[in-house]
């Protein structure tokens, strides 16, 4: 998409052939569910996708709001045999990624549920990277380099912020280098984005503003390009 001239939104000198939006084309990859109190489906869409174990990832403030909890009961109410990861860390490092691997890898799930703010669903995009095509987070940085095809995942994402439940890249630190990696791959996009807004009333005051001025940071970012 070309950069859309400043012209183009002046009232007096309105040009409406700056603009072209006569065309795209745009392939939704991700289910989004949206509703108060809609975390309770999360065992009819499991079910849907044929999940049998699944892995919830999440990180420690979030287990304290009881809502990792309730997800892995509502997965287990459905017979669907249920571990957390509950270590994700800000800005997720590659051991971060490769432990919750190996959780998942050990509990032979074939169901991943990443529940938190970005950094829990980045976490357990990249682990999806590792557990289904082998190899490090850094074999992914880049886009498309994934040949096999991943796990299915339910994104549920707590805060109004990253927007990482609609897309394909996870954003992870090399644990030794820092440098921070966006691997990105169409197969990699959650399945599902769980969108319930009652999970984010437990959010401190000051993380609901700042997720808040985030979603409108990157809808005015989308809407200049």
């Amino acid at each position: 998409m070309r950069p859309v001239h400043p012209a183009a939104f002046s009232m007096d000198k309105y040009d409406p052939s700056i603009v072209d939006t006569s065309s795209f084309d745009y392939q939704a990859r991700t289910r989004i569910v949206f509703g108060n109190g809609k975390l309770k489906d999360l065992g009819q869409i499991a079910s849907e996708l044929g999940a049998t174990r699944a892995i919830v990832v999440t990180d420690p403030g979030l287990m304290r709001t009881g809502h990792p909890d309730r997800a892995t009961s509502i997965l287990e109410s459905r017979g669907i045999e249920t571990i957390i990861f509950n270590d994700v860390v800000e800005n997720p490092t590659t051991d971060c990624v490769e432990l919750c691997r190996n959780i998942a890898r050990e509990h032979n799930a074939n169901l991943i549920v990443g529940i938190g703010g970005g950094s829990a669903l980045d976490t357990a995009k990249g682990a999806n990277f590792l557990i289904t095509n082998g190899g490090e987070m850094k074999d992914y940085w880049g886009f498309g380099k994934a040949k096999s095809p991943m796990l299915p995942m339910v994104a549920i994402p707590t805060t109004a912020g990253t927007g990482s439940e609609c897309q394909s890249f996870a954003l992870i630190s090399d644990a030794t280098t820092h440098m921070k990696m966006a691997c990105g791959d169409f197969k990699a996009a959650p399945r599902v984005a769980l969108l319930d807004p009652e999970l984010t009333l437990s959010l401190p005051l000051s993380v609901t503003a700042h997720t808040g001025i985030d979603a409108i940071a990157h809808s005015c970012g989308i809407g200049c390009l």
